[in-house]
C-alpha cells in the first residue's frame, strides 16, 4: 500500500490555503492513500483553524514563527511518523499547479529517482522581473556546480522525495531548505530528477525575496555554508593553493631581482611571499582537519538515519 503525504508549510495563509487545498488531487494512479499535512509556522491569522475546517489529515503547529526551513524539516519528520512512502512539498500560496503532482511523483514510483523537483523554467517566467530571472538562472547554475547535479530550477519548493530520501535529509539553514538539500543530495549521491511544471498567477509577493540584495546575501551564505560542510577539502584546497600561489609569484620576482643584481630593497616582496605561503599551508592543514570532521559528520548522519529508520518502523503505541 503506497501512501502519499502532501505537506504544506504555512505562515499566515488563511486567505490562500483553501484555494491551494481545493486543487490538490484526491486520487493518483499508483497511490493507494493521499493525506494532507499542514505545518503552521506560528501563524496569527487562524491558518490552523482554516486547515482543520477544510478537513486536512494532520496539523503541526509552532508556538512562534521559526522559518521555512524549520517548517519543512518538521513536515518531513511528521510525514515519516505518519507512515508516508512518498512526500510532496508544495507552497500554501497556490504558486504551483497541483495537477502536476502525478508527474512529479512518477520518477519515484518508477524507481528512477530519490528526489524530484518541479522545474518552473525560471528563465522564462513572466511574473519574474528580468533581473530576477537572470539571478534565478545564475543561482541554479551555481547550485549545479556545487552539487554536481543538473539543476535548472534550484529554488523550486515543489518537490517530492521517497521515504528513504526524507530520512537522509538534514537541514541546518534557518533561511530556506531548497539550496542546501540539493547540495546535500549531490554529496550523498542521491538521484535527483527535474520535471517541467506549471505555475499559477501570483497571489502575494514572495516572503523569501523581500529585496534582491538581501536574497543574494542570504542565498550566498547558505550556498557557501552548505558547500563547505559537505565538501570542505575542496574549499580549503582551493583557498590554500591560491594563497601559496599568491606567495610564490612575488617570491620568484624577488629571486629574479637578486639574480639580476638588484640586491638592495624588495624586502616587502619577500615578507609578503613568506606570509602567503605560510598561511596557505596552514589553510591546507585546516582543510585536512575539516575533512576528518566531515567524515565524522557523515558517520553521525548515518547513525541518525538508522535511528530515524528504527523509530519509523515501530508502531504508534511504541513511539
Amino acid at each position: 500500500m503506497k501512501k502519499l503525504i502532501i505537506q504544506i508549510p504555512c505562515y499566515n495563509e488563511a486567505s490562500t490555503l483553501p484555494q491551494t487545498l481545493a486543487h490538490l488531487p484526491r486520487r493518483i494512479p499508483g497511490i493507494d492513500r493521499i493525506e494532507i499535512l499542514i505545518i503552521d509556522d506560528g501563524s496569527r491569522d487562524g491558518t490552523a483553524e482554516v486547515a482543520r475546517s477544510a478537513g486536512v489529515h494532520h496539523i503541526v503547529r509552532f508556538a512562534r514563527n521559526l522559518g521555512l526551513a524549520a517548517a519543512f524539516t518538521a513536515g518531513l519528520s511528521e510525514a515519516i511518523r505518519q507512515g508516508a512512502d512518498i512526500i510532496v512539498n508544495t507552497d500554501a500560496d497556490n504558486q504551483y499547479e497541483a495537477t502536476d503532482i502525478p508527474r512529479l511523483i512518477e520518477p519515484l514510483l518508477a524507481g528512477r529517482a530519490d528526489i524530484v523537483v518541479g522545474d518552473r523554467q525560471v528563465g522564462q517566467l513572466k511574473n519574474f522581473s528580468p533581473l530576477k530571472r537572470r539571478l534565478q538562472v545564475l543561482g541554479s547554475w551555481v547550485i549545479g556546480r556545487a552539487s554536481a547535479l543538473h539543476t535548472p530550477d534550484a529554488t523550486s519548493g515543489f518537490r517530492a522525495m521517497t521515504r528513504d530520501a526524507a530520512l537522509r535529509t538534514f537541514v541546518s539553514s534557518g533561511y530556506s531548505y531548497t539550496l542546501e538539500t540539493l547540495i546535500q543530495a549531490g554529496a550523498s549521491r542521491m538521484t535527483v530528477e527535474f520535471v517541467p511544471i506549471g505555475v499559477n498567477p501570483q497571489t502575494r509577493p514572495s516572503r523569501l525575496m523581500r529585496s534582491i540584495p538581501e536574497y543574494i546575501r542570504r542565498s550566498t551564505i547558505t550556498i557557501m555554508r552548505a558547500y563547505t560542510m559537505y565538501r570542505p577539502l575542496s574549499v580549503f584546497l582551493m583557498l590554500g593553493f591560491a594563497l601559496i600561489l599568491s606567495g610564490v609569484i612575488p617570491g620568484i620576482r624577488y629571486l629574479y631581482l637578486i639574480y639580476v643584481g638588484q640586491r638592495v630593497g624588495h624586502v616587502q616582496s619577500l615578507v609578503f611571499a613568506a606570509i602567503c605561503i605560510i598561511v596557505g599551508f596552514q589553510v591546507l592543514l585546516i582543510g585536512l582537519v575539516a575533512d576528518l570532521l566531515s567524515f565524522n559528520r557523515k558517520l553521525l548522519e548515518e547513525v541518525v538515519y538508522r535511528v530515524r529508520q528504527m523509530e519509523s518502523t515501530r508502531g504508534p503505541e511504541a513511539r
